[in-house]
């Protein structure tokens, strides 16, 4: 009788953990749909709004945003299954995720509404709401990257030991180099350090005839350049942790020390090289 009692508790405790483990993918599934419901009819409104914002369509922005959270989201999504269900039921596992949820969907929310009212979401302190809604926006963007980063900790503290080590340190370093150099290149964006409060530096103030699909500067400096890759260090190191592990697993470690080096490199050059007032490409 003792002995099915156990087995009893057993069981429930393993159901309840397995609950709690998949609460975090839920709420970054739901985060991922707001953030593609969203993207639909941003779509349909770029094709049919003609008015502009900065020499492009007033959509551009929300579209970028949509698809740019919708990748970082996912990534996470294809990363969770690093950690076991025992570490996914935690309280740090689980408020990351929510927090990161709440965020994006807040962020793009108020990106949707001022491109619906033709007005800049970013770098804009026309009015006392405005000012104070960017800085909230911008509390939202931070709480995003550290939520990756706890992601990328969690990984590297509590990450399951019987997947690819091309794939665990790749999304260890992937995640917490990514996050790092994000805030750090959002903050040199928004301090309007370099230049004044957007991302060009010197040339033609206005994304009109940008580079193909990224719009960036081809006149002058583009500060938005070294945050995108900082960016998507979170999604580079994973995915070439996955290729060492398939095709070099004994030089996986090696291998994503040199790519997390290289991401930095490619960081502090194109940094150098907006902030010199020079086009990417």
């Amino acid at each position: 009788m003792a002995v099915m009692q156990m087995d009893i508790a057993r069981y429930q405790t393993r159901e309840t953990t397995d609950a709690l483990a998949d609460q975090a993918r839920k709420l970054l599934l739901i985060a991922i749909g707001i953030q593609i419901a969203f993207l639909i009819p941003s779509l349909l409104a770029y094709l049919l709004d003609e008015r502009l914002l900065n020499g492009v369509g007033v959509w551009s922005k929300p579209i970028k945003f949509q698809t740019s959270i919708a990748i970082t989201v996912g990534t996470l999504i294809l990363l969770l299954p690093l950690l076991d269900e025992a570490v996914r039921a935690t309280r740090v596992v689980r408020w990351s995720a929510q927090a990161i949820a709440i965020a994006g969907t807040l962020e793009i929310v108020y990106i949707v509404l001022q491109a619906a009212r033709a007005r800049a979401s970013h770098f804009n302190n026309d009015t006392p709401l405005e000012m104070m809604l960017y800085s909230v926006m911008g509390v939202g963007a931070v709480t995003i990257v550290v939520g990756c980063f706890v992601f990328g900790w969690m990984i590297w503290r509590h990450g399951r030991r019987d997947m690819g080590e091309g794939l665990r340190f790749g999304a260890t370093w992937g995640l917490m180099i990514g996050a790092v150099l994000t805030v750090i290149t959002a903050g040199l964006l928004s301090s309007g350090a370099l230049a004044e409060p957007g991302h060009w530096v010197g040339g033609v103030r206005s994304d009109a005839d940008g580079l193909f699909l990224v719009g960036w500067s081809r006149t002058g400096g583009d500060l938005r350049v070294p945050h995108f890759f900082a960016t998507h260090i979170m999604q580079a190191l994973p995915l070439l942790g996955l290729l060492l592990d398939r095709w070099a697993p004994d030089k996986a470690r090696a291998g994503i020390w040199i790519g997390a080096a290289a991401s930095v490199l490619v960081v502090a050059a194109t940094f150098a090289q907006a902030a010199m007032g020079k086009p990417f490409l």
